[in-house]
């Protein structure tokens, strides 16, 4: 029998009126809705009536994506079904590593909180960018990204998609580059460059966040985007590394799909990730839930 694993959303996903249906439907998503209000005044309100603008700004995506996505979690577990295995994209992970126990559904979203501020705060002090790039096997980006003084991949999504983090005044002419080599290049709308070294500041104030909170051990396998295996030593240095390292998605994925995984759930915002999912193996079964239509569909 195949294996099934939880797959958590990450920033990006974020739309307005998001959670709305499984807050009113599900009770284990309403708790989740109400812990997370119960510490962040407003939170419940900028998931369901906030504007796309409000919503793109990271000290609000982050807690507002976080929420969904556990939200969603919690009301598939509600219906019974369990994951053998979970993993989630950048700030998906935290959510992750919630679920399977390794933090109180609480720390876990004061945890995020503070990754926001963080993260925000880096962005803010090191001016970057981000583009996604289509059409180019990741070894020709990385090749790319060395012809510039500050160009990283940093999420290798799937085998034609790399997303690329660059300073503001490179990033338009490694877009350049990009055409040029025949591949396709997006420029995203992000307030920073996330998980590259433009990051480090906001890795070592989280290290520092962290020094004063305990992480127990998962009751399942929770993968680390740093490194594409399963959580293991020093649980707090994944997460503090994980703002300012690659997310390594694909290999992830071909990872849990080696360990018998064939089945995914999407928990929480959009279908970026199950999109990405068919793009690295089109015959596993993926899908999303983040509306108590998509639920009942589930079950």
């Amino acid at each position: 029998m195949g294996k099934t694993v939880f797959v958590f959303s990450g920033q990006g996903a974020q739309t307005p009126g998001m959670g709305k249906s499984l807050y009113d439907n599900s009770p284990a998503a309403k708790a989740v809705f109400d812990m997370a209000e119960s510490i962040r005044p407003g939170t419940i309100k900028q998931c369901f009536e906030g504007t796309k603008e409000e919503l793109s700004i990271t000290i609000n995506t982050q807690p507002c994506v976080f929420a969904v996505d556990l939200a969603a979690a919690a009301a598939v577990k509600e219906k019974e079904i369990m994951p053998d295995y979970a993993a989630g994209f950048s700030l998906g992970e935290i959510a992750a590593i919630a679920f399977a126990g390794m933090l109180s559904y609480e720390e876990a979203f004061r945890l995020v909180c503070r990754r926001a501020e963080v993260m925000d705060k880096a962005a803010k002090e090191n001016k970057g960018a981000m583009a996604a790039v289509m059409k180019l096997t990741p070894e020709k980006v990385e090749e790319i990204c060395r012809g510039f003084e500050k160009a990283y991949p940093v999420n290798y999504n799937s085998p034609a998609q790399t997303v690329v983090a660059a300073a503001e005044d490179e990033i338009d002419g490694l877009c350049a580059k990009v055409k040029e080599e025949k591949g396709k290049a997006v420029k995203l709308a992000v307030s920073g460059a996330f998980h590259s070294p433009f990051m480090n500041s906001a890795s070592d104030a989280l290290a520092e966040y962290l020094e004063g909170i305990e992480l127990s051990d998962p009751t399942i396998p929770v993968y680390a985007n740093v490194t594409a295996q399963p959580y293991e030593g020093d649980y707090k240095a994944l997460v503090a590394a994980q703002v300012k390292s690659p997310v390594r998605w694909q290999t992830t994925v071909e990872k849990l799909i080696e360990a018998g995984a064939d089945r995914f759930i999407e928990v929480g915002v959009g279908k970026t990730l199950t999109g990405l999912i068919k793009k690295i193996n089109k015959d596993v079964e993926a899908v999303n839930i983040e509306t108590k239509e998509g639920l009942d569909a589930l079950v």
